[in-house]
């Protein structure tokens, strides 16, 4: 029996007409689309790139074994429609950010929901509903947490309103040559795979980093020292993937030389060893003269091996990825997954036998694929709470009841007031905001002389400002185009330096994306002192520097920073699913926007009030709580 027969009868019959968008088909998605055909919603259009893998099936509900490898849009509209058959469903097995879907697109729909699992697609949805003016419902859960709030053009924080986290990095000396933690190697793990079987990165070189500032030793001194080099396991400066091309993926030869050979060159950088416990080389010949060695206990991506344990998982595992590298031809490259067994047990593999080189506890597989994929165990309750509290919204908008809407926030435990749920107030837009102003601005602080066009497209106005097809004209009397997403038009422009257009100290560029209908005026500060390593900086009141975070009494900080997550996906495979979040382990929880992570700067939100007076400085909960409680909101992505 549909809810409907509980809601006044206006409500109940807009609920048969208007149209809304789902955007996300996986955790939160599925419970939702139930939710809304069981509340009366007749008219529904899902959209997810994702396909349904094994790993969904345990709280996925709307997905079976069957399933697996199928569209998770259209299996989810098959399995809602045996709830409600006589529902209008549309489901599309597509990208949120494709073309097709433009502001027009949007203005179809009375209402947006996202059940979505990275920022990209989260930051584009949130521009498509500003520009149609069409309310949003943004949701988020990591494990027992979880959160939704009500975005209004005009009336509420959008989605960036409040800076969003980069992903948690470490110098390249200290995954190269210093580890001191499990997720040290992890991360060395990964950039092996990528540089044996994948997309070589300089920046994720994984050989001795003869550079580190630490080291300050003589290079033609420690190469004589180093006893390590052999025919097999020469250290020579070539790439990683050319050397191991040259040995055939010889699993033995890559075993010996990353866990011996590179090991005892770094030994031979004796500065680094003075005040850390140096490092042990594995001898894959010594190894398996121990004898066998026997498999943990348990379930097996819960049991931790020995030694000979992972050195026999890292040869099997060299010789799947070998084999399917020769199947998909030369030049082919492999695209880490944690979802793919023979590269989980590749990076589980290289991980641990790092580990126990730099005497560290090794992990289990299961650790290791939560590190390496950032992320945590998703709880299906916490997902089905989510997804009513997203309809009780979506009820009060369509009621057009929007004073009536909260922020809600899902605790892992009860505040003082015994609350596990705690609404608060919408905050009204940051007028700071490079997004919602209504005239988007910001100030960029970079070298004209160094950085080139593509890096002011690429990672400036795509990467750190969401854009997808930006067109840039310069400012400057003329209407200079410098970018055009037009394909060709402006790829000579690409590798010439911003100062080969005249842009100097001062200099304004106007950025449009008309996909977005989103324009963003870019004023450019020159400089020569920004940091090493510092492309560019993000100067003035924009939101992209976070105020010093507070520190909640409990919880862990969740971030959804991951670059991997920046595609042009309704549901990204570097996260688990639309409710799995990057966790880092280092920070506390936020509360303040949608994202949970360190960089939502766990500013406080404020508290709804009956009195509306706009010169009150604090709104207090709903319920009455002391300003104290606040410490038990926290924000999610």
């Amino acid at each position: 029996m549909h809810l409907r027969v509980g809601l006044r009868k206006e409500l109940a019959d807009s609920l048969s007409s208007c149209r809304v968008l789902v955007v996300g088909a996986g955790g939160i998605g599925c419970e939702l689309l139930k939710n809304l055909v069981l509340t009366g919603f007749k008219n529904i259009e899902v959209i997810d790139l994702d396909t349904i893998d094994v790993s969904n099936l345990n709280r996925q509900f709307l997905f079976q074994k069957k399933h697996v490898g199928k569209s998770k849009a259209q299996v989810a509209k098959e399995s809602v429609l045996r709830f409600c058959p006589s529902a209008n469903i549309t489901a599309y097995h597509d990208s949120i950010m494709n073309p097709d879907y433009n502001v027009e697109f949007f203005r179809n729909f009375q209402l947006v929901m996202n059940a979505l699992d990275n920022r990209a697609a989260r930051n584009h949805v949130n521009r498509m509903c500003l520009a149609a003016d069409i309310p949003l419902i943004e949701s988020g859960t990591a494990g027992y947490l979880g959160q939704v709030t009500v975005i209004k053009k005009g009336q509420t924080e959008c989605y960036e309103c409040q800076p969003k986290p980069t992903q948690k990095t470490f110098p390249g000396c200290t995954i190269r040559n210093t580890p001191s933690e499990p997720i040290h190697c992890i991360v060395w793990a990964k950039y092996l795979f990528n540089q044996l079987f994948g997309e070589e990165d300089a920046d994720q070189e994984v050989s001795p980093d003869t550079a580190d500032p630490e080291v300050a030793w003589n290079p033609a001194d420690a190469a004589a020292r180093a006893t390590a080099s052999n025919k097999d396991g020469d250290i020579k400066r070539v790439s990683t993937k050319e050397w191991a091309r040259s040995t055939g993926y010889d699993p033995v030869k890559l075993f010996n030389k990353l866990f011996k050979d590179d090991i005892m060159y770094l030994l031979t950088m004796d500065k680094l060893w003075k005040k850390r416990k140096a490092p042990l080389p594995l001898d894959w010949t010594e190894i398996h003269q121990l004898g066998e060695e026997a498999f943990g206990t348990g379930l097996k991506d819960q049991q931790v091996l020995g030694v000979q344990g992972y050195a026999q998982l890292f040869h099997r595992s060299v010789e799947t990825l070998r084999s399917q590298l020769i199947e998909k031809g030369e030049g082919a490259e492999l695209v880490w997954d944690k979802d793919d067994p023979p590269a989980m047990d590749f990076v589980t593999a290289a991980a641990n036998l790092r580990m126990n080189v730099f005497s560290m506890n090794m992990k289990s597989r299961f650790d290791v694929k939560s590190m390496a994929g950032n992320i945590i165990p998703a709880i299906a309750t916490t997902n089905a709470v989510i997804a009513g509290l997203i309809v009780l919204e979506a009820l009060k908008t369509l009621n057009s009841d929007f004073d009536q809407c909260r922020t809600i926030f899902l605790n892992k435990q009860p505040n003082p007031r015994k609350k596990l749920l705690v609404p608060c107030a919408l905050d009204p837009p940051n007028p700071n905001c490079y997004v919602c102003a209504s005239k988007p601005e910001v100030t960029v602080k970079l070298n004209v002389h160094k950085t080139i066009v593509q890096a002011l497209q690429d990672k400036i106005l795509k990467e750190k400002f969401g854009m997808v097809a930006p067109d840039v004209q310069i400012e400057d009397g003329k209407g200079t185009i410098l970018i055009s997403s037009e394909e060709g038009e402006t790829e000579a422009n690409n590798n010439k330096f911003l100062s080969d257009f005249g842009i100097r100290n001062g200099s304004r560029l106007q950025a449009d994306d008309f996909l977005q209908d989103y324009t963003l005026l870019v004023n450019l500060i020159h400089s020569e002192e920004l940091e090493k390593d510092v492309e560019f900086e993000v100067v003035g009141d924009a939101p992209d520097k976070a105020p010093a975070p507070s520190v909640p009494e409990e919880g862990k900080n969740i971030a959804n920073g991951n670059k991997d997550s920046a595609q042009p996906s309704t549901s990204s495979k570097a996260a688990e699913d639309d409710d799995v979040l990057i966790v880092d382990s280092d920070e506390e929880p936020s509360s303040s926007t949608m994202e949970a992570s360190p960089e939502s700067s766990n500013r406080k939100r404020k508290h709804h009030d009956a009195d509306t007076d706009a010169t009150a400085s604090k709104r207090k909960r709903l319920d009455q709580q002391p300003a104290d409680d606040d410490e038990d909101i926290i924000a999610l992505d």
